[in-house]
């Protein structure tokens, strides 16, 4: 595989996320999933997947109980997300260029001939993330990917339970 040096590409967490979003939605309503599932699923190091599972819970995508019938499941909110909405639970806002950030003047915004092209490319990422719903998304998969078999071994391992 080539190593990408792009700037401009998510981060692992927010992929991650994403991934985690897309699988929980897909599971039978009130589906809890077990930190060990999620990570075989997403491909994920436990470790690191327990940092993105818990800035998703801070921001109510997904909520997660303790105990023997415990595990991680998406809530409401989280169903109805969008793309962008889960990677900025994660990375925070999404900007592509300094002179977009909310809040901030651009000194050369009114003779740089890039910026507004940079606003053009930002809006068009915008869009297209809002655009793609979790829900959406966790229709389209397919029943043979690896999410259906996961899910499998997973309800016979135990992992995975419904309310």
């Amino acid at each position: 595989m080539e190593k990408c040096n792009s700037s401009m590409q998510l981060t692992r967490g927010a992929d991650y996320a994403v991934r985690v979003m897309v699988y929980l939605a897909a599971l039978p309503r009130d589906g809890r999933v077990s930190l060990l599932a999620l990570a075989g699923a997403t491909g994920a190091p436990e470790s690191f997947l327990s940092k993105v599972l818990q800035a998703l819970t801070h921001a109510k995508l997904i909520s997660s109980r303790r105990g023997q019938a415990g595990g991680f499941e998406i809530s409401l909110r989280g169903r109805q997300a969008s793309m962008l909405e889960v990677i900025e639970a994660i990375d925070g806002p999404m900007r592509l260029n300094v002179c977009l950030t909310a809040g901030k003047a651009c000194s050369r915004k009114a003779w740089c001939p890039a910026h507004p092209v940079w606003v053009k490319a930002q809006q068009g990422i915008v869009d297209v993330l809002s655009a793609a719903l979790i829900a959406d998304l966790a229709d389209q998969r397919t029943g043979a990917g690896p999410f259906s078999t996961t899910v499998l071994l997973a309800e016979r391992r135990g992992v995975l339970s419904v309310k």
